[in-house]
């Protein structure tokens, strides 16, 4: 009999092991999927490593003296996941404090931690039998490639394939990014390589699949998102695992996708917020990217026009390579971005709601539409109002079980939470006073299409027809393949003015587009997180990005921005669009105030249906965070805040509370963190209305 270390799908701090030991008859190497009992269950499990006493072979108990179980079957049809991906789970795992088994079974795809070996032998027969039959002949030929700009041939010269260097490809929006990421993923095909290749969002998959498709049209290449369904799923991991796909396009989970020979790692708009989990396992898919990187050995590029501050930071100290592409292909001018002050605009009459857009922007986008050219509207809200109103009591639409409005959507006359999901149809009178006259406050994407409709009714495009008005947000693209409609329709031309949030903002390559409006953004300037004003430039410049795309019409190419706060430091660096400039400035503000990446963060959050019981919950793991601290001799390097309720501190009816622990040092606040989230059970128990907790280390946001 053989001992094994199996990992197994247990909640981090559960009073497990990260492993725990079984028998088997047979020898099982390490990365071998199994089936094992777990109390009155039979789970999936991972065999992680050899036991920690090499004598315990044959022994039939543990320590402690219980009896060990026998594994219940091993999955041998599948090949073990190699040592760089255990080792990849294993890091996960203790630097975001979880379990071994919780991230390492998370990562699976749901069907194959359903299947025993009969069943995935079988799943591996028909995969085979589907592959060959889809398979294409060799020499099926590549299209001709575009000719390299300047910055392009020094961007692909620098980037060593052999090696394992991070790199920051800092381009300008049109500067040609992907097809440096198609050059280098076709030097690590040649070689006989994987290529990774991970972007924020799923409605860039499919969009970056299709030029990744027609460049290498005699290679396999796979997607992997939540929109798959579970059998693409599994049928696209197993492709990756076992050596047949050549080239991974996914989105965040698919940085733990296996791969038996990777050559290239590269992560699209890696400054995006999506990258980050938020729930479970709250980990950076980036970051672990970048570490990926180190365990397999091969080189690793973050793509993007606006990088993230720890990322530019990275760059500017010399621990990522710093490649720069400045120009757009073709050398098209950047789009001219101009500040329409709205204190300065006409002010609506008594009882009028003010006009979307401004007189200035209102004549830019008749222009552009008499030119046959197309037009971008951003607004980053949703809906048609953030909220009613009752002019006569003041009543407005609250959540019940949320501390947020209720947003008004007029299409279906409901009011709906974005948080909790919690939806009722609009009444026909205040339900607090009676009054009829109940009003919409506010703007969101659906009122700006019906304004943008009404104000353009006159408009016409250059054939004489009537100008036409699309929207683009989350309610919009609910059905699975209305959004590649409505993209397709973008570019077909078959719009004039695309109204949309921020989803329409990167990535998208509209080369009609030759205005781009932010409706709204002041909204961004004024919060309590410190990252806003990063994220609100990033979203800006993305979006500006999208104008001026084609060297055709990209001398009409321009951004207005409608606000009130027209002076900001940040609207006069887009104007230049000097993303240097803006982060210099950001880093020595967050450098004097000792934030990321001059400090590192983690937060404790805790929710309870009683606001008290949260707080006492959070006070109560500040004491024992610090007598850890001072056992350790670490108190000086930390700073344990006080629990504050979030932005929003109630959501589905649990009242939210978070804490937050800061130190200078990495390291100091890792040795604080695992003995310290061990200790939250018993913290719970204590405090028995908790509902759940969580630490979040490196929040995205605060």
């Amino acid at each position: 009999m053989q001992r094994l270390r199996i990992a197994v799908d247990t909640p981090a701090h559960a009073g497990l092991a990260d492993a725990l030991d079984y028998l088997s008859t047979e020898h099982l190497p390490p990365g071998t999927l199994v089936r094992v009992p777990l109390g009155r269950r039979d789970v999936p499990g991972l065999v992680w490593d050899a036991p920690a006493d090499p004598g315990a072979d044959g022994d039939a108990a543990d320590p402690e003296g219980f009896a060990l179980r026998p594994v219940t079957e091993a999955l041998t049809s599948l090949a073990p996941l190699p040592a760089a991906w255990r080792q990849l789970v294993a890091f996960c795992a203790r630097y975001y404090q979880r379990s071994l088994g919780e991230v390492a079974l998370a990562v699976l795809p749901p069907e194959l931690r359903k299947l025993d070996d009969a069943g995935l032998a079988k799943r591996l027969r028909l995969h085979d039998k589907r592959a060959a039959a889809a398979a294409r002949p060799d020499g099926a030929p590549a299209p001709a490639r575009p000719p390299l700009t300047p910055e392009q041939h020094t961007v692909l010269a620098a980037v060593d394939m052999a090696g394992q260097a991070c790199h920051l490809l800092h381009g300008v929006t049109g500067s040609g990014k992907t097809e440096v990421y198609l050059r280098l993923a076709e030097a690590a095909l040649d070689a006989g390589r994987q290529a990774l290749i991970l972007v924020p969002e799923i409605n860039l998959t499919p969009q970056l699949e299709a030029r990744f498709a027609a460049r290498f049209p005699g290679r396999r290449l796979v997607s992997l998102h939540s929109a798959l369904t579970p059998a693409q799923r599994l049928a696209h991991w197993l492709a990756a695992h076992r050596g047949q796909a050549d080239i991974v396009l996914g989105t965040r989970l698919a940085v733990f996708c296996p791969l038996p020979r990777p050559g290239l790692i590269v992560v699209d708009e890696e400054h995006d917020p999506s990258y980050k989990q938020q729930d479970g396992a709250r980990y950076s898919a980036r970051d672990l990217a970048v570490y990926r990187g180190k365990l397999e050995q091969v080189p690793v590029v973050l793509g993007s026009a606006t990088p993230s501050l720890e990322t530019w930071q990275h760059a500017q100290v010399g621990r990522y390579r710093l490649l720069t592409m400045a120009e757009r292909v073709g050398q098209g001018p950047l789009p001219q971005v101009r500040v329409v002050d709205m204190r300065q605009q006409p002010r609506p009459a008594p009882g009028e709601p003010p006009p979307a857009l401004s007189a200035p922007v209102q004549a830019a986008l008749e222009a552009c539409i008499a030119r046959g050219e197309q037009a971008l509207l951003f607004l980053n809200r949703r809906g048609f109002a953030p909220v009613l109103q009752c002019g006569a009591c003041g009543w407005k639409s609250g959540c019940p079980h949320c501390s947020a409005w209720r947003v008004f959507h007029k299409l279906d006359r409901t009011l709906r939470c974005h948080h909790c999901a919690f939806t009722e149809r609009v009444p026909r009178a205040c339900p607090d006073c009676g009054n009829l006259d109940i009003l919409p406050l506010g703007r969101g994407t659906e009122k700006l299409q019906e304004q943008v409709a009404e104000l353009l009714h006159t408009v016409l495009r250059p054939d004489g027809s009537p100008a036409r008005v699309a929207r683009i947000d989350a309610d919009t693209t609910r059905l699975k393949g209305t959004l590649e409609t409505q993209l397709a329709a973008v570019h077909a031309g078959e719009v004039d003015v695309l109204v949309g949030t921020q989803m329409v903002t990167k990535g998208h390559d509209f080369r009609r587009v030759t205005l781009v409006v932010a409706v709204d953004p002041d909204g961004a300037l004024f919060t309590a997180d410190f990252r806003a004003p990063e994220r609100l430039f990033a979203t800006l410049m993305q979006a500006a990005g999208r104008a001026g795309r084609d060297a055709g019409v990209a001398r009409h190419a321009e951004m207005w921005i409608q606000t009130a706060n027209p002076e900001h430091a940040l609207f006069t660096a887009l104007r230049a669009h000097d993303y240097a400039r803006f982060a210099d400035s950001q880093l020595r503000e967050r450098e004097m105030a000792g934030l990321p990446p001059f400090a590192h963060l983690a937060l404790l959050r805790a929710e309870a249906r009683d606001a008290a019981v949260a707080e006492a919950f959070l006070r109560a793991a500040r004491e024992r965070a610090r007598a850890l601290a001072e056992a350790m001799g670490v108190a000086d390097s930390l700073t344990l805040y006080a629990p504050v309720p979030p932005h929003v501190a109630r959501v589905a009816g649990q009242e939210r509370r978070q804490m937050l622990v800061e130190s200078a040092s990495r390291a100091v606040l890792q040795r604080l963190l695992a003995p310290w989230a061990a200790e939250m059970p018993a913290l719970r128990q204590q405090h028995r209305g908790i509902v759940r907790w969580a630490v979040d280390v490196d929040p995205a946001s605060i």
